[in-house]
């Protein structure tokens, strides 16, 4: 088993309800299983072309996936909910990124693990540092350490709660 550390998002559609649906399709794959899941926040759209704000949580879990079947299997739960990939960093229905794999360090064409800007973006470590501030992202540091030296101010609390094993 490895743990696992997932970013989730949505800006297109109900995106509260998108992101519960996300944390109770995650838990029912076999393989996976999740320990934990962050406060929503709200923030604003990186890169790519203007487009409404997202919301953003963390999972954190443990698999005994390997890595491209994991991607497979999360690419599958995007799809569910829709997810097109017209436009890159576009705004979207459901994104789900693996962050972290236990210490795995992995490079291919179709995955890198840890995520390879997960350390740099406020959007991701602020959530994840709410559920795992001592989770690592592997050859940059702790969760929190890494979440002091990024700009956070539009990554924003709300009111929206996740819900492991909410059955929705």
């Amino acid at each position: 088993m490895a743990e696992v550390a997932l970013a989730l998002g949505s800006n297109l559609g109900d995106s509260a309800r998108i992101l519960q649906g996300a944390v109770d399709a995650l838990n029912a794959l076999d393989g996976l299983r999740l320990r934990g899941v962050s406060a929503v926040f709200e923030t604003d759209p990186v890169g790519g072309p203007e487009q409404p704000r997202y919301l953003n949580a963390v999972v954190v879990g443990d698999t005994d996936l390997t890595p491209l079947d994991l991607l497979e299997a999360t690419q599958e739960v995007e799809r569910s909910f829709h997810r097109v990939r017209d436009v890159r960093w576009g705004p979207r229905t459901l994104d789900i990124d693996i962050l972290a794999m236990g210490e795995l360090a992995l490079d291919t064409e179709r995955l890198t693990v840890p995520h390879p800007r997960a350390h740099e973006r406020g959007f991701v470590l602020v959530p994840w540092a709410d559920v795992d501030p001592e989770g690592i992202v592997p050859g940059c540091g702790t969760v929190i350490d890494l979440r002091d030296q990024v700009a956070t101010e539009g990554v924003r609390p709300t009111d929206v709660r996740l819900v492991l094993g909410s059955g929705s």
